[in-house]
Parts: C-alpha cells; structure tokens; sequence
C-alpha cells in the first residue's frame, strides 16, 4: 500500500488560526525556512499562512525547561502561611497533603496530590519524550505518539486546577476568628511553571513526530 499524500503534495495549508484549509498554487508559493509564505494570508481572517510552527524544538525545550527550573522552588518553598494566636504554620505542597492525609481528609490530599504533582511531571515527562523521539526521527508507535500529545495538550486546558487546588486547600481549612491565610512566593513559582508548560505544549508542532527524519528546525 503507498503511503497517503501529505497535504503539501496536495497544494493544501491550514491556517492556524481559524482552521480554514487553503490551497496553494503549484510554483507560485515560496515558503521560507520555517514555512511561512509571505505573500499568502488566509482570505478568512487574514493571517499569515505558516506550514510549521516556527523553530518548535527550540521553543518547546526553552520553555519547558524554564517551567522545570520553576518547578522546583514551587515545591521546595512554602505556598502559605496559616497563623493564629499561639501558632505560625508555613506548609509546601508536599507538607499540606502529608496534613491533610494525617488529619482525616485522604480524598483532598489525593486531589492535591495529583493536581499538583503528578500531573506536572506527567507533561513535563510526556513532553520530553515527544521532544526527544521526533528529533531522532523514529518511527516508534507514531499513533499512540500523537494521540499522547492530544493528551498533554487536553490536560494543558485543565491546568490551572493545580493552581485552583490552592485556593481549595485555603477556603476548606477550619480557621477561628483570630486566624489568617498569607499566600507565600511558592504560589507564584508554581503559578509561573502552569504557563510555561501550557505554553511548552502549544509550541511543539505534532507533525514533526510524522516526519520520519532528523531535522534541524
């Protein structure tokens, strides 16, 4: 069986931005080196017509490895500070799940746990890997490749819960009149490597795992 068209042979491009597939006409468009044309817009929004994403490995790992730098003083500092009376209390993510496990509450730390851990180093792992097999062009389990990414990039959408589960974790705590609750600079690490990844994810270009070659984009 001879391998399906791709939609370059076709004379086809699909704008990024509103999905509209346009057709090209043979000799007439001249791509750059990260396949832009410039003299092509969509004729729906206007938009340059790219065939790639722009320098997507390079991108992709900068940003995934700052939101991994991030990641670890979001885990090493304290991301709140409970204080009363007689008691000043600075918990990590860590700390606060190991609380609430030990305080009676295994459903919420179990929550906290896999919003605020797992699913970080899951991206950061699933992201890797796609990195690191399209670059060598390997042709190992391409589907179950793509449908990966799919993955990554549906959780990328639900991100922002780890952050969330914070604020959870703030509003379920039993707090007397004289207690309070000060946000601490892990918040902010952490709020700051939900981005990156977020962004690490819309920058890697899915068609590179079909490519079947090195490349040096």
């Amino acid at each position: 069986m001879s391998a399906l068209p791709r939609a370059v042979e076709l004379g086809l491009i699909g704008c990024r931005m509103c999905g509209l597939v346009c057709r090209t006409v043979p000799g007439d468009v001249k791509l750059d080196g990260d396949g832009v044309d410039d003299a092509m817009a969509c004729p729906r929004c206007g938009s340059t017509l790219r065939r790639r994403k722009t320098n997507s490995y390079t991108r992709t790992w900068a940003l995934l490895i700052a939101g991994f730098l991030l990641y670890i003083p979001a885990n090493v500092l304290p991301i709140m500070r409970t204080a009363s009376l007689n008691d000043v209390d600075d918990n990590t993510i860590i700390s606060g799940v190991v609380e609430l496990w030990v305080k009676g509450s295994p459903d919420l730390a179990i929550i906290v746990f896999v919003a605020s851990i797992v699913v970080p180093m899951l991206k950061f792992l699933s992201l890797g890997l796609l990195l690191v097999s399209s670059r060598r062009g390997s042709d190992w389990a391409r589907p179950q490749r793509a449908r990966l990414y799919r993955l990554v990039e549906f959780i990328g959408y639900w991100s922002m819960l780890d952050v969330f589960v914070v604020a959870l974790l703030t509003a379920l705590v039993r707090f007397n009149v004289l207690s309070r609750v000060e946000p601490l600079p892990g918040v902010i690490f952490f709020g700051l490597t939900v981005v990156l990844t977020m962004l690490a994810s819309m920058s890697f270009d899915p068609r590179l795992i079909w490519d079947g070659r090195k490349t040096d984009e």
